[in-house]
């Protein structure tokens, strides 16, 4: 069926982008962890090549891998099973009910996928010089964030390593310290970068919002491998240096977008005031990026029905409790946007209930499958949904006359309302406040941007509840879950609390075989 061919190709596009097909998959996995046979033959691509770097952050960019992990195990989303369609052997709610082993067909391509990266990055960081050499070390860095967030190891293979070398494994703690060093010399080394100006490559500003963000995470990262779900401890001094890496950034023009989706239609690149690092798409705003395309269709079209105007593959959901911690006149919940709306049906933030298309200028109601009024109702199961259940996500709107694969929407990796966030949370934590703000005033000053009721007092629990409401999939939702302690909590479609050692994911099967220096994680 044609849906579920798009279906299909949209969930595999990261990995088939990266790896140009399963044989060269293959080679990528043993040329980095070790097979001697297939390094040999593929030593012509261990060359610095910036640019490639560039263009594999673009594998961030799709409905599955990294950002599946990061939010198909939270309460933000899940991928129902509707009749035959998106059961996929179990691929996303095994990661929703926290089920994840090291066979799991998605764990592999992404372990695959950053690691990749990882190394040409490492290419780059330790073969270049000037300032390619600080780019790379800058991007090695984000990469190595993710492999240790996500798996707790990173493996490490030197740019001068030979073929036959077994890449060597740092700890979780050991990686921290190792990324904060490229992340110090990113910070003294790039250069500065305000609104406006290209971010889609490393700059001054994004080292800066990475240190913020692994500081907050310190504490998490350097748990014990045997108790990574804490209790976590936050240092006083740590707090008080993401406050002050936020107001640098502050320093340089940052400032909260007029209007929240500024920040993710299809104009954002140059309505927003916020976007720090992003990636361009296949629209105009590509001919200014480093290293291909990202494409954003698949943010829409993960959730969107058949039948409406554009015809997705009717997908994944947010749950009902997420959904419903907005209140009713939140901007993030629902705007109808100009150019959009009255072309499409389609309201920015969530669609929930009747759905609605334009029909030669006529709105009329959209129709299921069977003839049905389209209604999309919150209740919703991961293995028996029809295919009206859930309420589903436009994160990415699409403007009214690009309702295909034409989009200009950048895909956010760094915001500076997560930035001012993180700074809110650092002073709850023991951190100095500076600039007359306080968490409070800082929250205020986001929820009064959506048209929410201001707040009395603020809680880090409220800081959790706001981070989710401004940040939801923007991949920040299960990193912030374990910082606060509540990712093993029962959530819709996951009743019963988790294991403590699910704070981190396996390492594929695959990957422990073919390198001695890998001990699978705890608990697994």
């Amino acid at each position: 069926m044609k849906n579920n061919f798009i279906k299909q190709t949209a969930i595999y596009v990261g990995a088939i982008a990266l790896c140009i097909g399963q044989v060269s998959c293959s080679k990528l996995d043993e040329k980095v962890f070790g097979s001697k046979s297939v390094a040999t033959a593929s030593a012509g691509s261990n060359s610095a090549d910036l640019n490639s770097v560039y263009g594999k952050l673009n594998d961030l960019a799709t409905q599955g891998n990294w950002f599946a992990f990061q939010e198909h195990s939270t309460d933000e989303l899940l991928g129902p099973t509707r009749g035959t369609d998106w059961d996929d052997f179990g691929t996303w709610r095994k990661i929703h009910l926290h089920a994840v082993d090291g066979a799991h067909n998605q764990l592999y391509d992404t372990w695959n996928g950053l690691n990749g990266a990882l190394f040409a990055a490492t290419l780059v960081a330790e073969k270049s010089t000037g300032a390619a050499q600080i780019e790379g070390k800058f991007l090695r860095a984000f990469i190595a964030t993710q492999v240790m967030d996500l798996f707790g190891q990173v493996p490490y293979r030197s740019a001068t390593a030979g073929p036959d070398d077994i890449p060597e494994v740092k700890t979780r703690a050991a990686a921290f310290d190792w990324i904060l060093a490229d992340v110090d010399a990113a910070i003294a080394g790039l250069p500065d970068f305000g609104p406006g100006s290209d971010n889609h490559k490393a700059n001054k500003q994004a080292a800066q919002f990475l240190k913020a963000r692994l500081l907050l995470n310190k504490a998490v990262y350097k748990a014990a491998p045997a108790t990574p779900a804490g209790p976590y401890t936050f240092a006083a001094a740590d707090m008080s240096t993401v406050v002050t890496l936020v107001d640098a950034i502050t320093a340089k023009g940052f400032k909260l977008s007029k209007a929240y989706w500024d920040n993710f239609k299809w104009d954002n690149n140059t309505a927003s005031t916020e976007l720090i690092l992003s990636r361009a798409s296949n629209g105009a705003g590509n001919k200014n990026q480093t290293g291909g395309n990202a494409g954003i269709t698949w943010a829409t079209g993960m959730g969107t029905h058949y039948n409406q105007a554009f015809s997705g593959w009717n997908g994944f959901t947010t749950t009902s409790d997420f959904y419903n911690s907005f209140e009713e006149a939140d901007a993030r919940r629902y705007t109808a946007l100009p150019l959009m709306t009255e072309v499409s049906g389609f309201n920015a933030g969530f669609l929930a209930g009747q759905q609605y298309k334009y029909d030669n200028g006529t709105k009329v109601m959209v129709k299921d499958r069977s003839g049905s009024p389209l209604i999309f109702t919150p209740d919703v199961s991961l293995f028996f949904s029809t295919e009206a259940k859930g309420i589903r996500t436009m994160k990415y709107p699409l403007k009214g006359d690009q309702m295909g694969f034409n989009e200009e929407n950048e895909f956010v990796l760094m915001r500076y309302s997560d930035a001012v966030l993180m700074k809110a949370e650092a002073i709850l934590r023991g951190g100095t406040a500076t600039n007359n703000e306080t968490a409070l005033s800082i929250v205020n000053a986001i929820r009064a941007r959506s048209g929410a009721t201001k707040l009395a007092a603020v809680t880090l629990t409220d800081i959790l509840a706001e981070r989710g409401r401004e940040l939801y999939l923007e991949a920040v939702r299960r990193p912030d879950m374990i910082r606060f302690g509540v990712f093993n909590n029962p959530v819709v479609e996951r009743p019963a609390k988790s294991d403590g050692f699910r704070v981190v994911y396996p390492i594929p099967n695959q990957a422990v075989s073919s390198n001695p220096n890998l001990k699978q994680n705890f608990g697994y």
